[in-house]
């Protein structure tokens, strides 16, 4: 499958010492410091942060350490367009529009049903991009758009929804071991691969799993034997993700959960909230609809969680006891 294996797995996690290093920065990417970066566009570090803050462009990625790495591929796009004597804003918009030339190009491949070209702009969008950017700004936005021009029951839905799934599948199953001492549990609550939810929702485990915590997905129609299931993961969390499944469903398959392991703090992602939960919680907290911030929140609960109660209390101020809509009869 062209050099995707290769890719994926050279992503692997820093190390310092031999000990593994928060979230995964990936190799074939090439990161440049600000430092690096300023210099290559033959500006002052402090002009280069102007830019960012004013233009949203470059957007940098964190060490870390939380400092600030730009891709060379941004940079470089950057620099060409200046080169051009194109002011800065016209020089950012030919810098992005060459970038969103990726989209365009998975979007149009998808509509062919050419699954070799596919991977291959992926590969493109992989070689200017980390794994989390390229999933979140190329790949999902493809989707979302086949799915908006064509529609759920058009034959290129059913093509594209397929080559989704098995991609972020694929690049899940290539992530570096768990590294972290976190773990999570996701019912999916959406209805199969041809879901519009499936493909965020798969992207969030691959996320979860490259940020090296472990990870467990079920289906909310299982819940006969879910203990077992949970016997071996003792997750900090709960995310009930996608909003298919009817509201009855959602709740046997969460008090199953909550009587295995006992109360844990509930998320909601993709997933619509009108009422209160029917099952004995302090709150579901309705996380961010992109898999890099309900990532980020995810992490957030489980660290405050930790802290003690009094940082628990403050931290129930950002929840609400809602679940997802009821939906309407034969739906």
């Amino acid at each position: 499958m062209h050099n995707f294996g290769v890719l994926i797995r050279a992503e692997a996690t820093p190390t310092t010492k031999g000990k593994p290093q928060g979230a995964p920065i990936p190799d074939p990417v090439r990161f440049l410091k600000t430092s690096e970066a300023a210099a290559l566009l033959n500006v002052s570090p402090n002009t280069l942060r102007a830019w960012e803050r004013r233009f949203g462009y470059p957007k940098p990625q964190r060490s870390p350490g939380k400092h600030r790495l730009y891709t060379h591929g941004e940079i470089a796009a950057l620099r060409d367009a200046l080169q051009e004597g194109l002011s800065i804003s016209s020089a950012v918009s030919r810098a992005r529009e060459g970038l969103s030339a990726d989209t365009d190009s998975l979007v149009g491949t998808l509509a062919s049903f050419d699954r070799d070209r596919a991977d291959a702009a992926m590969e493109a969008a992989l070689a200017l991009r980390s794994l989390e950017r390229s999933v979140e700004e190329v790949l999902l936005p493809s989707l979302e758009e086949l799915h908006r021009k064509h529609g759920a029951d058009s034959a290129r839905w059913a093509f594209a929804a397929r080559w989704g799934d098995e991609w972020l599948r694929r690049a899940q199953r290539l992530a570096p071991p768990p590294v972290r001492q976190v773990s999570f549990l996701i019912g999916d609550a959406s209805a199969n691969e041809l879901d519009p939810d499936s493909a965020a929702i798969r992207a969030l485990e691959l996320l979860c799993a490259r940020a090296g915590a472990r990870l467990l997905g079920l289906s909310v129609q299982g819940v006969s034997g879910i203990g077992e299931a949970l016997a071996m993961l003792e997750p900090d969390a709960i995310v009930l993700a996608g909003g298919h499944a009817r509201d009855d469903e959602v709740a046997r398959w969460a008090y199953g959960v909550r009587s295995s392991v006992g109360a844990l703090p509930v998320t909601l992602y993709r997933r619509e909230v009108l009422r209160p939960l029917r099952v004995r919680t302090t709150g579901a907290r309705l996380l961010s609809p992109s898999p890099s911030g309900a990532l980020s929140e995810l992490m957030e609960i489980v660290e405050v969680g930790r802290l003690g109660p009094t940082r628990r209390k403050e931290a129930a101020k950002s929840t609400t006891s809602l679940m997802p809509r009821e939906r309407s009869a034969g739906a």
